[in-house]
Formats: C-alpha cells, structure tokens, sequence
C-alpha cells in the first residue's frame, strides 16, 4: 500500500520523509535537509497543495483513513519549509543561533 492517495501518486516519494506525525519532527527534518532536497519538496508540493487540502477537507478531521492523514501531514510540511526555500534560502531561521522552541501540545492529526 502507498502513502498517499492515488491521485498524489508524484507525492509518494516524499512521503516517508516528510508525512511526518510531529511538528519537532517536521522541524528537525527541515534543519537535517540541504536545500536542493527542501527544493525539490517544495516544487513537487507547491502545484499540489490546494487539491491536497480540498482532498483533505472530504473527510472528517479525527476520523481520516491513514492516506490522507499523510497527505495532510506533508502539507503540514510543505508550510514549515516554505519560509525557508522562500525567504531564507537556507533551512535555519537566520540570527537565530541556537534558540529552540518545543510545543507542548499540537493540533491532530
């Protein structure tokens, strides 16, 4: 079985990486990315991204089947790595050094 929805067939191989439960996973996998791989994410999700949310929105929020909680984590981390590839050009926020943040709670799925 794939990840994502037959219709997001060209999502499939991004899926392991970035339909991620998390948004500290998300975050770390955003730093641990070079942005040619951040890049390529975004180009692949940038096109895809509302037919994603209106596939999403068919189903009840905390009754959706596995494919398009995946596909709605991706978009969770399509918006994470935006402001990188489109502001920063770098996947840290710059000036940052080494400040961190950690949520305590997260909305679901």
């Amino acid at each position: 079985m794939t990840m994502v929805p037959d219709e997001f067939q060209e999502l499939e191989p991004f899926a392991e990486r970035w339909a991620l439960a998390t948004e500290r996973e998300r975050w770390d996998q955003r730093l641990g990315s070079t942005m040619d791989e951040l890049q390529a994410f975004y180009d692949v999700m940038l096109p895809r991204c509302t037919d994603a949310m209106a596939y999403c929105d068919k189903f009840p929020l905390n009754d959706m089947p596995e494919q398009p909680v995946n596909l709605l984590r991706m978009i969770y981390s399509f918006v994470l790595i935006s402001f990188a590839v489109e502001l920063w050009r770098q996947p840290a926020v710059p000036d940052t050094g080494a400040t961190s943040y950690d949520r305590v709670s997260e909305p679901q799925p």
